[in-house]
């Protein structure tokens, strides 16, 4: 009996009530900024691009930089340079984990996002559209100028 009328003194408390909204998400990852982006297309076509950028990250949260997309591209990864078998080269780039206050550059010879057969609506002069993804699959999307192969970087 006490089962039973718990059961309906909560049901009724609801009565009349309207069920509150949830309120709207951030678009992109809170305090992450992206500047000075640019994908640069290859010299021969069919080759990969690259997409440099600055980041800043201010938010409050860990993350990790884990996967990217560019639309237009068949697929899209991190890339970095490191030393294998006695050699500097390019390899696929681990998560990278960043906190509040970290400043990092995707530069030329340095951390990229490898861009991988391109099509053709990725023409200098246009946007790339860029999306950064970290683990737990929260992303952040970017406008990236298209730069021809030999443009300034």
């Amino acid at each position: 009996m006490a089962l039973a009328l718990g059961c309906a003194a909560l049901s009724l408390g609801g009565c009349g009530e309207t069920p509150a909204e949830a309120p709207a998400e951030e678009a992109g990852i809170p305090g992450m900024a992206i500047t000075n982006a640019r994908l640069v297309l290859p010299p021969v076509a069919g080759n990969p691009a690259a997409v440099y950028f600055d980041l800043d990250y201010e938010g409050d949260r860990n993350l990790a930089l884990n996967r990217a997309e560019v639309k237009g591209a068949r697929s899209a990864t991190f890339h970095d340079y490191g030393e294998y078998d006695m050699k500097v080269q390019m390899m696929d780039m681990l998560p990278m984990p960043i906190k509040k206050g970290d400043k990092v550059s995707f530069e030329p010879g340095g951390k990229h996002i490898m861009v991988m057969e391109p099509d053709d609506t990725l023409k200098p002069g246009g946007t790339a559209e860029v999306t950064i993804i970290v683990s737990g699959g929260k992303s952040q999307t970017f406008d990236a100028p298209i730069k021809a192969a030999g443009d300034e970087r």
